[in-house]
């Protein structure tokens, strides 16, 4: 007896069935005959050249080979269920010992039949619905019982093995026929579940390529339509074109895209259309292409500093080491340049030159008085009325990725419980994090590495120091006389007279004019308030001209009163006469240098000390420390202090002083005071005291020596630390000036003779 593995699906006795004859040529049947055929089912799909006897099932069904036929097919009629034993497999021929299974009949003949007929006629149903329902349902006819309907559709079912072996091997009839009855209609039911699914993913899919292919049509006829009208091109339509076109990164596009889906689903309707339409319309109007680096031409830069701005040697150098090193790098570097000084000293419009020199767009961004950190990073597009920063907000309007980028008066950055928006520019200015800066109306990074940042402040102190040390700091002092004079004649009276539409034919102004509107009508370290008197007599020569009084007006030293009024500003001057008590010490102002009398007195009392002159905590502790001082210094007056009050007063009373730099003057004019001995009012002095009596440093060194000279002072005393500063005086103030370094309070005292 031949054994044949059988695996998907289900013999039953009484079936006759056709096999490949290429399956029996495996078993080495090679022509029809009355040997007889064993049926054993495997326990998985095993490859037959590697079968073993736990692979079987341990009951078959026997058969018989009826005919062979030449197209290839084998006829087969099975007998009767057997059980196997004593299995063997060897060079590739199964054998084993096989005895009968008994058929329990259980269920009469007709109830057979009557089962039959009522699962074939649901199989009938079911094929119907095919296409191929012609051809299934004769082949479901020629089916006569319920082993023969079983064995022809096992194999297209999804039964497990352990389901197809527990309906052969049972010997019930009933319980056969409840198996197979149960596994036809969940073949029928699974087939129809399966059938609608493959069904609705059709229609889907359909209704899918429908709309794609709708969507191509509309898209084609769109663009054809904004190419014959450009002018009425649709948002999406638009948006969608400067998405391809703007160049961005990954993050931002992929952004911009999603927003733009959403504006194409909202419509026009929405209240949040015109939110989604200001965002895109940002996002598409930034830079976002990298511009090559162009070449710099270090004299013609050197040519348009020197052009637009007077002096200012020192500032100009460092603005051209820098531009230097970005030449030879082929790319942004250097330091955050933060300039510092008086207002009108040119911080501002350097930054226009910077850029020309450098060929890039200028922006300019004022942070006086931003105290919300919004400002700088934006706010998050969740807010009502959110807005890109600053920051972003000026690349759009530069129109490039890498401008000369101002950032104006950041001394004056403030902050409260919107956030701390220094902190916030610490981003900005960090080369090492500002390359992917993300603002967050935004949401996707942006390249500020490739933007020349200057920032500008008037002073350093209220700058916190984590953003402070990310720039390097460039003094901007201030212009002298002669300075303002040049800076005058070449740059503000012809801007002024262009502004006012005043020809060079309609007006002179002659040079001992601007000396006196230098010295009598402007009092700041810059020339801001210089270039308003400017406009003034501007204005008022236009008065004349268009009123017919004079066709060309010459102002003239003696008519500049006429022209700017009569008020002119007062300066403090060197004393007329020396009076114990009452010293010149030196200030610095942010309009610039100024000198101030300390003046102290002595009266009837009990040894109160009392301080006017709106002084501030600093310059109150430098009194106490002068104080101190004197007494230490002088015992003998610390008794005669004690029978009487001191006034210490700087005038002007209604002006507010401060700063660490009087603690050299006020103990100087106490121990004139003490002394009854008047100080030289040749002299002035500038520099803080410690109660050691040594000198410290001080700042505003170059306006200081400006207001002393413009004073009259000619003898100057100043810390000998601060010897370096002078390099950044202007060598006119230095020569009408006597500068004596003290390293102590004694080389004070000594010079201005109150100790010998």
């Amino acid at each position: 007896m031949v054994t044949v593995p059988v695996y998907d699906m289900v013999i039953l006795p009484g079936v006759t069935f056709f096999f490949k004859k290429e399956m029996l040529q495996q078993t080495h049947i090679t022509s029809d005959g009355e040997e007889d055929i064993l049926f054993l089912m495997l326990k998985s799909d095993t490859q037959r050249n590697v079968l073993m006897a736990e692979d079987f099932y341990p009951v078959g069904v026997t058969g018989k080979i009826e005919h062979i036929g030449d197209e290839g097919t084998v006829r087969i009629k099975t007998k009767h269920r057997v059980r196997v034993s004593n299995l063997d497999l060897t060079d590739g021929i199964i054998s084993a010992k096989i005895q009968s299974c008994e058929e329990i009949e259980d269920l009469p003949r007709e109830e057979q039949q009557q089962r039959f007929e009522r699962v074939r006629s649901s199989l009938l149903q079911f094929v119907q619905q095919f296409q191929w329902g012609v051809w299934a349902r004769s082949f479901v006819l020629h089916w006569k019982e319920m082993e023969e309907l079983i064995c022809a559709i096992s194999g297209y079912m999804s039964l497990s093995p352990e389901e197809r072996y527990a309906i052969m091997e049972t010997d019930s009839i009933e319980e056969r026929y409840d198996l197979i009855t149960q596994a036809v209609y969940e073949f029928i039911e699974m087939s129809k579940i399966s059938e609608e699914a493959a069904s609705a993913q059709q229609e889907t899919h359909e209704q899918q390529y429908k709309e794609a292919a709708i969507k191509k049509q509309i898209d084609f006829l769109q663009k054809q339509l904004d190419e014959m009208h450009p002018e009425n091109i649709s948002d999406v339509r638009k948006f969608a074109n400067k998405i391809q076109e703007a160049g961005m990164n990954n993050e931002a596009r992929k952004e911009a895209e999603k927003v733009l889906n959403r504006m194409k689903q909202e419509g026009k309707e929405s209240h949040e259309y015109g939110l989604l339409y200001d965002y895109l319309d940002f996002v598409t109007s930034l830079s976002w292409k990298p511009e090559d680096f162009p070449e710099i031409d270090l004299n013609n830069a050197q040519e348009i500093l020197n052009a637009d701005h007077y002096g200012l040697k020192k500032v100009k150098e460092r603005i051209i080491q820098q531009i230097a090193v970005m030449a030879l790098n082929k790319k942004q570097s250097g330091s955050i340049l933060l300039f510092v000084g008086a207002p009108g000293t040119g911080k501002t419009s350097i930054g226009q030159s910077i850029a020309k020199a450098l060929g890039r767009e200028y922006v300019r961004i004022s942070l006086g008085g931003v105290r919300d950190e919004a400002e700088i990073r934006g706010h998050r597009r969740t807010y009502v009325g959110a807005m890109p920063g600053r920051i972003m907000e000026g690349m759009k309007r530069s129109g490039a990725m890498n401008p000369v980028m101002v950032l104006d008066e950041v001394d004056k950055l403030s902050h409260d419980y919107s956030g701390d928006p220094a902190s916030a520019l610490l981003e900005v200015l960090d080369p090492e994090q500002n390359s992917t800066f993300t603002d967050h109306y935004m949401n996707v990074p942006y390249d500020l590495s490739n933007v020349f940042f200057v920032c500008t402040a008037n002073s350093t102190d209220t700058i916190p120091e984590p953003l402070l040390n990310r720039m390097e700091v460039i003094e901007f002092p201030g212009y002298t006389a002669v300075e303002k004079f040049h800076i005058a004649q070449k740059h503000l009276l012809p801007k002024a007279m262009k502004s006012m539409g005043i020809k060079s034919r309609n007006l002179k102004v002659t040079d001992d004019a601007i000396r006196r509107m230098i010295a009598g009508y402007t009092m700041e370290s810059g020339v801001r308030g210089l270039k308003k008197q400017l406009d003034v007599l501007c204005r008022n020569v236009a008065v004349k001209i268009v009123g017919g009084q004079q066709k060309s007006v010459t102002v003239s030293e003696k008519r500049l009163p006429d022209f700017l009024g009569r008020k002119e500003i007062r300066h403090d001057h060197i004393l007329e006469e020396k009076m114990p008590g009452v010293v010149t010490g030196l200030a610095w102002t942010r309009a610039g240098g100024e000198i101030l009398f300390i003046e102290t007195a002595l009266t009837k009392g009990t040894g109160k000390v009392k301080i006017t002159g709106q002084l501030g905590d600093v310059m109150k502790e430098s009194a106490e420390i002068a104080i101190s001082l004197v007494k230490s210094m002088l015992p003998e007056t610390a008794e005669l202090m004690e029978k009487q009050d001191l006034h210490i007063h700087v005038p002007s009373g209604a002006v507010p002083k401060d700063g660490p730099s009087a603690g050299i003057t006020l103990t100087t004019a106490l121990v004139s005071l003490v002394k009854d001995k008047a100080v030289s009012p040749e002299y002035a002095m500038t520099g803080e005291i410690s109660l050691r009596g040594n000198v410290m440093p001080i700042g505003g060194l170059p306006e200081k020596l400006m207001a002393a000279q413009r004073a009259g002072i000619t003898k100057i005393l100043i810390p000998y630390e601060n010897v370096d500063d002078l390099e950044d005086v202007s060598e006119e103030v230095k020569e009408k000036l006597e500068i004596i370094p003290v390293k102590k309070i004694e080389d004070v005292l000594k010079e201005v003779s109150l100790l010998s």
